[in-house]
C-alpha cells in the first residue's frame, strides 16, 4: 500500500470518537477489508518506423501466449513456455489471464520530413489511434476494457484491463512529455499513465522514445531526455471517497513502475562490421569463423541458459536451441529445415560459458550496451530501476521483411538493444535511497577525519574487530558487467523468484523477456515482458461492514454521562437523501436535534481532517448550519448549545460549485456521497450519510460531447441512452457546434437589444456605461443574493434544451437578466474540458502568429484567415468560436452608449448612437475590455497573454472584413 497512517501516538486527552481517532481505528483493522491479490502484466513495445501494415503483425506477438512456435531462430528468444513451466497452447485471442495488457509504440506515424512532421504536431492525426485499436481489440479477449489511450504525434500506448482488474481500478492520469524539436515538441518524449489499483496499490507506465544517434552527444540528450520526462510528469490528484487526497504525484510516488520503449542506447566501442559479423555467423550456425567446411543445414546448435544473478553456477530454468541457416543474407532462406536434436548429454552445464553459444556472444556485447553502462556509472535509470536478463538478438536494426538480416543499407548501422523494458518497485527506490544516504554519510565521516589530519590508515587500529572481522571474500558482483541488470534469481527447482520487500507488501515476479524475430514489416523487433504483481486491496463490501463495526464500538467506548442527544430524521436516520441535484442547484433538509441528556449539550459540525495537505475545500459540495428553535430571529450559527429538554433546527445543504468536481460527477469518477459529524462537546460524535443523485448537465463537458446531444436537452439524452459517465464519440454527430452555444449567446444578443431599448425607453431603467458591462463583474448593477440559484435555472434550462429568457423570473430588470447570461456564458466556456481553443491550437497560435496590435490595418484581415485556417483543424471548435466572436462583436456594437437629450419623451423615443467619431472610440473600448475579459475562458492555455487578447480583439473587430 502506497500511503499509511502517522505513526505520531495520540493525545492523551484526546476524545475516543474523534474522526482522526476513526480514521485510526478503521487503518489499524485493515486485515479486515484488505486481502492479496494477484494480478498479471503483460507489456509490450515496438518501434514500427512508420511502416504500413504493422497493424496487421500485432496479434501475431502482442496477443500471443508467449515466444511463437516457430522453427529456427524464433527460439533464439527467452522460454517459450508459459509461467508454470508447461507449454503454452496457442490461441486465436489473448490470454484471459492477463489482467492488464500495456502496449507501447513508437513512430507509428511517419515524420521523416521536417514539414510532414510540423503538420502533424500542430493538426495531429488520431487515425493511428483508431486504426491499432482496432487491430488490438479484434484478437483482444472478450470482456477486455480500454482503461488508457493516449498519442503524442508518433506515441501511442493504450493499456487494456480485464473485466475483474477493471473494477478495481480508479484515478487514471495521462500526461505526456515532449523532448524533441526545440526541446518540447512531441517527435520525442514520453507518456505515462498512473493507474491506482484496489485503491492502494499506484502503478505507473512510461512508453518513451528517446533521441536517436550513436555518439555521445547524442548519449548526452538520452540522459536530457529522461530528466525532463521525470521533472515535467506530474499526475492528476488522487480522488478517494470525494476528497482529493495528494497533489503532484511524479514518477517516483508509485508502488511498481514499468519504462519501456525506443530508449535508443547502443553498443559502444565495439566496430558495428564486428558486431554484425559475430551475430550473423551464430543466426547462420557457423560458429567456427575458421573452419574450412561449407555451411551446413544446421549442423551445429547452440543452447541459451538463463542464469541466476548471483550464482553462475546456478540450476538452469529454461533451455532452447538455436539453429543455422544456409545463408543469412538471403532473405529467401528457409527456416524450417528439419534437423536432428543434440543428445542432451552434450549439454554444456552452462551454455552460457561456451564462446560458441549464442548467450556467451551477447553476454559480451552486454557490457558494451550504453544503458548497462549508464546505469552502473549512476548517469540515468540507477536509482533502483532494473531489466530482465537478456537473451535476444538486439532489437534493431534490421531491413525490413527480413528475420536476422542486420542493416545493409549505406549506413550500416550496428546491432543494438535499443528497445527496452524496465521495472522499478517503491522497495527498489528506497533501497537506493537508503543506500545514498549511507554513501553520503561515509563521504562526510571520511572528509571529516581527513580534515583533522586521520589517514585511512591510522583507522584500522579503531575500526578493527578480531571476533568479528575476517577474511571474507570481497563481494564482486557490483563489478560484474551482468550484475547491473540480472533481474532475478532462481531456486533450486529452477522456477523464478519473487522480488520481495522487505516487510512482504509488494511482490513483483518477471517471468518473460523475449523479442519476436519473426515479425519483419519494421526494422525494429517487439519486445514483450510478464510480470506477476502482489498487491493489497480493499474489499469495499468488508470495508463498510468494518467501519460500521468500529464506529459502534467507539460509540459504546462513550460515557453514558456525557451530554446525549437525539436526531430526528424522518426515514433512515443515519442517512439524509437531497434528492436529484444539478450544477450550481442548492438541495436543502432540515432535521431537528433535541438534547435528551440531563446536562447542557454545545453542539457543532466539524470539517473531517484531511491526512495530507489537499484543496478539499475546492472539492467540498456540503454545507450545515444550526437554528435554535428559541431564536425569535431565526440566526444559522455554526455553534449551539442545548438546554435539556431543548431542540434545534440542522439545515445540511448540497451545492456543486467546484468545476473539476462538477467534471468528475459527469464522467462518472465521483459520486454525491459523503458523511456530515456532528460534535458534541463532551459527548460522543454523531455520523449523517448525506447523499444525492447527480443530474446531467451540458456543463464541464467537452465539445466533442456536446455536438453528439440532439435536440430534446442533453439531460434526455443521457437517460434515453442510459450513458453512465462521458458520452462516447462513436455517436452520432447532430450539431456542427454545441446548440447550447448558440442558445445561449443568441439570448444574450436579444436581451442586449432588450436593454437599449429600455434605456432609451425607461427613464429610472438602469445600465452601466463601463466598457466591459455585462461580462466583466466589476461592472454589475445588481449585486444578487441568489445568483447561483438564478445560474441554476438557466443551466436547468439548457440541459433540458428550453427557452432560457423564459426561465428567467419577469420582474428582474433586462439588465440583471443579461449579467446573469453573461456570467453563465463564462462559466460555460470555463468548464469545456477541451476548451473552446485547446492549448494544442493556443500553442501554435502563440508561435505562429506575429503581435496582431503591432500589424497594420491593411494585414488585419489576411490575419484574420490565417487563424481560422489554424483553428479549422477542429471544425467544431472553428464554429463555436466564430459564432462566439461574431455575437459578442454584435453586442459590443450595440451596447455603445445612446446618445442623451435633456426631455425625457426625446430620450424614450431617440434610439440614435453616439457621433460616428465618439461611437467608433468607444466600441474599440468595448471590444477591447470584452478580449481581456473573455480571454481567458476562451483560450485553454495556463497563462493567457496579450498575444491571445489581441487575437480576440481582432475577431470582435466589425472594421476588419475577414
Amino acid at each position: 500500500m502506497s500511503g499509511s497512517y502517522p505513526d505520531e501516538e495520540e493525545p492523551a486527552d484526546l476524545p475516543v470518537s474523534t474522526p482522526l481517532t476513526l480514521a485510526k481505528a478503521l487503518f489499524d483493522r485493515r486485515p479486515d477489508y484488505v486481502r492479496r491479490r494477484t494480478i498479471k502484466v503483460k507489456i509490450g513495445t515496438w518501434n514500427v518506423a512508420g511502416c504500413p501494415g504493422t497493424d496487421k503483425d500485432l496479434a501475431s506477438w502482442f496477443l500471443q501466449d508467449d515466444a511463437p512456435e516457430v522453427k529456427g531462430l524464433e527460439k533464439l528468444s527467452i522460454s517459450s513456455t508459459a509461467p508454470d513451466g508447461e507449454t503454452a497452447p496457442q490461441a486465436s485471442k489473448g490470454r484471459t489471464d492477463i489482467g492488464l495488457y500495456v502496449l507501447g509504440l513508437q513512430e507509428v506515424i511517419d515524420l521523416n520530413m521536417t514539414k510532414e512532421y510540423m503538420n502533424r504536431t500542430i493538426n495531429p492525426d488520431l487515425t493511428p489511434t483508431e486504426k491499432w485499436k482496432t487491430a488490438l481489440e479484434a484478437a483482444m479477449p472478450e470482456g477486455y476494457q480500454l482503461v488508457a489511450t493516449d498519442q503524442m504525434v508518433g506515441l501511442l500506448l493504450f493499456i487494456y484491463a480485464s473485466p475483474e482488474v477493471s473494477a478495481n481500478l480508479s484515478n487514471i492520469s495521462t500526461k505526456q512529455v515532449g523532448t524533441g524539436l526545440l526541446g518540447y515538441f512531441g517527435n520525442k518524449g514520453a507518456i505515462a499513465t498512473r493507474i491506482v489499483l484496489g485503491e492502494t496499490t499506484r502503478l505507473v507506465f512510461v512508453n518513451c522514445h528517446l533521441a536517436s544517434g550513436s555518439t555521445a552527444t547524442y548519449l548526452d540528450r538520452r540522459y536530457w531526455d529522461v530528466s525532463q520526462v521525470l521533472t515535467k510528469t506530474i499526475f492528476d490528484p488522487i480522488i478517494h471517497m470525494g476528497r482529493i487526497e495528494e497533489d503532484g504525484e511524479k514518477i517516483g510516488d508509485e508502488d511498481f513502475a514499468f519504462w519501456f520503449g525506443d530508449l535508443n542506447f547502443r553498443l559502444d566501442g565495439l566496430p558495428g562490421d564486428d558486431i554484425r559479423r559475430i551475430l550473423t555467423l551464430h543466426t547462420r550456425g557457423e560458429y567456427d569463423v575458421h573452419s574450412s567446411k561449407a555451411s551446413g543445414a544446421f549442423e551445429d546448435e547452440g543452447v541459451i541458459v538463463t542464469k541466476t544473478p548471483d550464482d553462475d553456477d546456478a540450476a538452469t530454468t529454461t533451455t532452447t536451441t538455436t539453429t543455422t541457416a544456409s545463408s543469412i543474407h538471403s532473405r529467401e532462406q528457409s527456416f524450417d529445415t528439419i534437423t536432428s536434436l543434440p543428445d542432451p548429454d552434450d549439454f554444456p552445464e552452462d551454455p552460457s560459458q561456451d564462446p560458441a553459444s549464442l548467450q556467451a556472444t551477447i553476454d559480451s556485447l552486454l557490457p558494451h550496451d550504453q544503458l548497462k553502462r549508464s546505469m552502473r556509472d549512476k548517469k540515468v535509470f540507477h536509482d533502483g530501476w532494473r531489466e530482465g536478463l537478456i537473451t535476444f538478438l538486439p532489437s534493431y536494426k534490421y531491413d525490413v521483411g527480413s528475420v536476422t538480416l542486420f542493416d545493409s543499407s549505406e549506413k550500416q548501422r550496428a546491432p543494438s538493444w535499443c528497445d527496452r523494458i524496465l521495472f522499478r518497485t517503491k522497495l527498489d527506490r528506497q533501497q537506493h535511497e537508503k543506500k545514498a544516504a549511507e554513501e553520503l554519510e561515509a563521504k562526510k565521516k571520511d572528509d571529516e577525519m581527513k580534515s583533522r589530519g586521520l589517514e585511512e590508515d591510522d583507522d584500522v587500529l579503531f575500526t578493527y574487530d578480531p571476533e568479528n572481522d575476517g577474511d571474507d571474500t570481497p563481494a564482486e558482483a557490483a563489478d560484474e558487467p551482468l550484475a547491473a541488470y540480472e533481474p532475478y534469481d532462481e531456486d533450486e527447482s529452477g522456477e523464478p523468484v519473487e522480488f520481495e520487500a522487505e516487510e512482504d507488501t509488494d511482490r513483483i515476479a518477471q517471468t518473460q523477456y523475449m523479442s519476436y524475430q519473426r515479425i519483419t514489416s519494421s526494422d525494429h523487433k517487439p519486445i514483450v515482458s510478464f510480470f506477476t504483481l502482489d498487491y493489497d486491496c480493499v474489499i469495499p463490501e468488508l470495508k463498510t461492514q468494518v467501519y460500521a463495526e468500529v464506529a459502534r464500538e467507539l460509540d459504546r467506548a462513550e460515557n453514558e454521562r456525557r451530554p446525549v442527544i437525539t436526531i430526528v430524521n424522518e426515514g433512515d436516520e443515519s442517512v439524509v437523501d437531497l434528492g436529484e441535484m444539478g450544477f450550481l442547484q442548492k438541495n436543502s433538509t432540515t432535521l431537528t436535534v433535541a438534547n435528551t441528556g440531563s446536562v447542557a449539550a454545545t453542539l457543532a459540525f466539524v470539517d473531517k481532517p484531511s491526512l495530507v495537505d489537499d484543496v478539499a475545500a475546492g472539492s467540498s459540495w456540503l454545507s450545515s448550519s444550526l437554528t435554535h428553535n428559541d431564536d425569535v430571529d431565526e440566526v444559522s450559527y455554526k455553534e449551539v448549545t442545548l438546554q435539556p429538554g431543548e431542540t434545534a433546527d440542522v439545515t445540511i445543504s448540497g451545492q456543486v460549485t467546484s468545476i473539476p468536481l462538477l467534471r468528475a460527477l459527469n464522467d462518472g469518477h465521483q459520486s454525491l456521497d459523503d458523511v456530515l459529524i456532528l460534535r458534541v462537546e463532551g459527548g460522543r460524535d454523531h455520523f449523517l450519510g448525506v447523499r444525492a443523485t447527480w443530474r446531467a448537465t451540458c456543463f464541464g463537458r467537452s465539445i466533442d460531447e456536446l455536438i453528439r446531444v440532439p435536440d430534446g436537452g442533453i439531460r434526455q439524452f443521457i437517460q434515453d441512452k442510459q450513458i453512465k459517465g462521458a458520452i462516447p464519440y462513436d455517436f452520432a454527430v447532430h450539431c456542427s457546434a454545441p446548440r447550447e452555444l448558440f442558445k445561449l449567446t443568441e439570448a444574450i444578443q436579444t436581451l442586449s437589444e432588450r436593454c437599449v431599448a429600455d434605456a432609451a425607453m425607461l427613464e429610472e431603467f438602469e445600465m452601466s456605461d463601463e466598457p466591459g458591462w455585462p461580462f466583466d463583474s466589476k461592472t454589475w448593477t445588481a449585486k444578487l443574493k441568489d445568483q447561483d440559484s438564478l445560474t441554476a435555472v438557466i443551466i436547468d434550462a439548457m440541459d433540458r434544451d428550453a427557452s432560457i429568457t423564459e426561465a428567467l423570473p419577469v420582474e428582474l430588470p433586462s439588465s440583471h437578466r443579461l449579467e446573469l447570461l453573461a456570467a453563465t456564458l463564462l462559466l460555460f466556456l470555463s468548464s469545456f474540458t477541451d476548451g473552446l481553443v485547446p492549448a494544442q491550437l493556443s500553442a501554435k497560435m502563440a508561435t505562429t502568429i506575429p503581435n496582431v496590435s503591432s500589424l497594420a490595418a491593411s494585414a488585419l484581415p489576411d490575419m484574420k484567415f490565417r487563424i481560422l485556417d489554424i483553428m479549422s483543424s477542429v471544425p467544431s471548435h472553428n464554429i463555436a468560436f466564430v459564432f462566439l466572436t461574431t455575437t459578442l462583436a454584435r453586442v459590443a456594437t450595440e451596447l455603445v452608449p445612446v446618445t442623451k437629450k435633456e426631455d425625457g419623451l426625446q430620450r424614450r423615443l431617440s434610439f440614435k448612437k453616439a457621433d460616428d467619431g465618439d461611437g467608433a472610440r468607444r466600441r474599440r473600448a468595448r471590444q477591447k475590455r470584452y478580449a481581456e475579459v473573455l480571454a481567458p475562458d476562451v483560450f485553454r492555455d495556463k497563462t493567457v497573454g496579450d498575444k491571445e487578447k489581441a487575437i480576440l480583439e481582432l475577431f470582435l473587430r466589425t472594421d476588419v472584413d475577414g
